[in-house]
């Protein structure tokens, strides 16, 4: 806890209720959670609540709370330069991007900062259909990459069907066995059926028009899909077949969140552009880039890239990167998640669904899990939203907080979780899936 005099929750909601306006939300009826600190996996609000954080925030906490060498990074750089414009040079930006590049595949040097992640799918889309002169993107049903113009767009669920304002997508369906578009019974047969669908649309839209396959390596707001074995190679073999540029959308699931520094290094594929965001510097202060192949790069050697940001490239986003990626390597942080993913979390969540009839399927890697929700496991009729919204009460009243999506439950703790915090947040999902179920 800080040292700060406490204000009380009911005065910073109705702060909050006068004057913000919150994203993805009717605004009359909202009463937000307070949080006003936090450390590690812990977040607490000045009455004294303490929370277990089992959301990473939106996903993004990978490091976790207020860690030290972050905060540092970002203090030190706040002394010496607090902004700078993009066009100049700066040493923090050229270390940050360093550090990106050295673990990204050979052949990928330089890196273009955005504000965030959905920036970096907009400028990832807009490099590639000037490198094709191409029009076409195409991305999947399942799948969030942000609320952008062309980004929000190439999303396939419903926050797109507000949003459609950009030209140019064209939406498939992606594998994801349990609810099988293509009546697969193996891993192999969807990857098989997903790959032949796949190729059934670039030439039902015309090969030469198509610019970009745009994919989240593993899909994360969607449901957590990690896909099947074969499945991303593939993808790539039809992408230089076509002459189509591959973007791997890493937003959600890179820098630790499946127990490597990019989850495409588990599934034998290299992208032409890779996303980024969140897990770069856990949010610390926003931030986000495209990690450019070399090939894609050379395009603008001598012609102009049409787009910028104020804050390309900022010296605290900067320092923030450089803190973060020193600290995970440093105290293995990344390794820890992938440790903790195959020998606590799988483990737990698989005796959870042994236990519980209501679990479908439990699926996921590192600290990137789902728990999907059934009302019959013969049917797999998805858990009603109203019984969803009492599961998501009920851990919240454990002091859990939990990311509650349709009828699953993502388990997605920062990549510094222990043992010990694992059993803690299984104990409560064991408890409130006996309440319900």
């Amino acid at each position: 806890m800080n040292d700060r005099t406490s204000i009380p929750n009911e005065r910073i909601v109705a702060l909050d209720r006068a004057h913000v306006f919150h994203s993805w939300s009717a605004q009359g009826a909202l009463a937000p959670l307070v949080i006003s600190g936090g450390s590690g996996t812990r977040a607490w609000d000045d009455e004294g609540t303490t929370y277990l954080d089992f959301s990473s925030q939106l996903i993004n906490l990978n490091i976790g709370h207020q860690h030290p060498a972050v905060i540092a990074a970002i203090a030190e750089q706040a002394r010496q330069l607090t902004t700078v414009a993009p066009a100049t040079a700066n040493l923090a930006r050229g270390e940050a991007a360093k550090r990106i590049v050295a673990r990204a595949p050979a052949g990928f040097n330089r890196v273009f900062f955005t504000n965030g992640g959905a920036d970096a799918n907009e400028n990832a889309i807009r490099m590639a259909r000037l490198h094709t002169g191409r029009d076409t993107v195409l991305s999947t049903y399942r799948s969030y990459h942000g609320n952008t113009g062309a980004a929000i767009v190439a999303t396939g669920d419903w926050r797109r069907m507000p949003n459609q304002y950009a030209r140019g997508h064209v939406h498939f369906w992606g594998p994801y066995l349990y609810r099988s578009e293509f009546w697969a019974t193996t891993p192999e047969q969807e990857s098989e059926r997903a790959l032949r669908h796949l190729e059934r649309t670039i030439q039902g839209e015309g090969p030469q028009t198509i610019a970009a396959i745009l994919l989240e390596t593993v899909p994360g707001t969607a449901g957590i899909l990690p896909p099947p074995p074969g499945y991303l190679a593939g993808v790539r073999e039809l992408c230089e077949r076509y002459g189509i540029v591959l973007i791997l959308d890493e937003v959600m699931a890179g820098f630790g969140r499946t127990g490597r520094w990019f989850a495409f290094d588990g599934y034998d594929v290299v992208p032409d552009l890779i996303t980024f965001a969140k897990g770069v510097n856990s949010g610390y202060v926003p931030v986000g880039g495209v990690i450019i192949s070399d090939e894609i790069a050379a395009d603008f050697d001598e012609t102009v890239f049409p787009g910028g940001l104020t804050y390309s490239g900022h010296p605290l986003a900067m320092a923030s990167i450089i803190g973060a990626l020193d600290a995970m390597e440093r105290e293995g942080i990344v390794d820890n998640a992938a440790r903790i993913g195959a020998e606590a979390i799988g483990p737990a969540l698989e005796s959870l669904a042994q236990k519980h009839p209501i679990v479908g399927e439990v699926r996921g890697e590192g600290v990137f899990w789902a728990i999907e929700l059934v009302a019959d496991r013969e049917t797999r009729e998805p858990l009603p939203a109203e019984t969803m919204g009492r599961i998501k009460s009920e851990l919240l009243a454990r002091r859990l907080l939990a990311i509650v999506q349709d009828n699953r439950i993502h388990v997605v703790p920062p990549c510094v979780v222990t043992d010990d915090e694992v059993a803690e947040a299984v104990a409560i999902y064991d408890e409130v899936l006996a309440l319900v179920g």
